[in-house]
């Protein structure tokens, strides 16, 4: 009796010694977040600001999360006038996108080398001013209205697709993308459809692209 008590007991001890190993082994394989970042702008936005009237200001700050996942914000400032089919109104303000992206393919010795594609939610509050609004009056004829400055807000979806290469061996990249847009809701001036939005662009539709090629640094 005695010496299964023992038994007994030494294996008992050794099932919770094991036990316990292994808790500390799920324990050390547990993820643990090591903070990362890269810091970018838009350098071609900027040039073309210099030969045409939208002056478009955008930078971006993403951190690699887990494996291939990378979460990204997009901040800047755009401003831009709409002169077409009678009407002339011009816009600015700041605008925040917020999302994450996927390392689709990426250099086997550099994780931040490679294609990704992910979404972000954005979300502009600008001031916009109609200097001519087309309105269509008595037999036919044809004349404008214009409307005070006022706030107003606008919110899109928009997806992602892109590349990065690093710069020779230094902690700079090139990170170029394009951004398929969809407006989700807008608010309105007397009802009238915003021709502008900052961050989302000069679009009369729900749908607009957008493009960025930026320098980024790594930290």
């Amino acid at each position: 009796m005695k010496t299964r008590l023992i038994f007994t007991f030494f294996f008992s001890c050794m099932s919770l010694l094991s036990f316990a190993q292994d808790n500390k082994e799920v324990e050390k394989e547990k993820w643990k977040y090591e903070p990362n970042f890269m810091v970018g702008f838009d350098v071609l936005n900027l040039g073309a600001s210099f030969f045409s009237d939208r002056q478009l200001f955008q930078g971006f700050i993403s951190s690699r999360i887990k494996g291939d996942l990378h979460a990204v914000a997009e901040a800047g400032f755009d401003k831009n006038i709409y002169q077409k089919n009678g009407y002339d109104v011009k816009a600015n303000g700041p605008f925040l996108k917020l999302g994450a992206f996927y390392m689709l393919a990426k250099d086997a010795e550099n994780a931040f080398n490679g294609f990704y594609a992910g979404g972000k939610a954005g979300g502009s509050f600008y001031t916009q001013e109609y200097m001519a609004v087309p309105v269509r009056g008595y037999g036919g004829s044809s004349s404008s209205v214009a409307f005070p400055s006022s706030s107003q807000s606008s919110y899109w979806l928009e997806g992602t697709l892109g590349g990065r290469v690093q710069l020779f061996e230094s902690d700079f990249y090139i990170d170029v993308n394009l951004q398929p847009k969809y407006m989700i809701f807008t608010t309105k001036q007397d009802d009238i459809q915003p021709m502008i939005i900052p961050g989302f662009g000069k679009s009369s539709s729900k749908f607009n692209m957008g493009f960025a090629w930026s320098i980024a640094y790594k930290f």
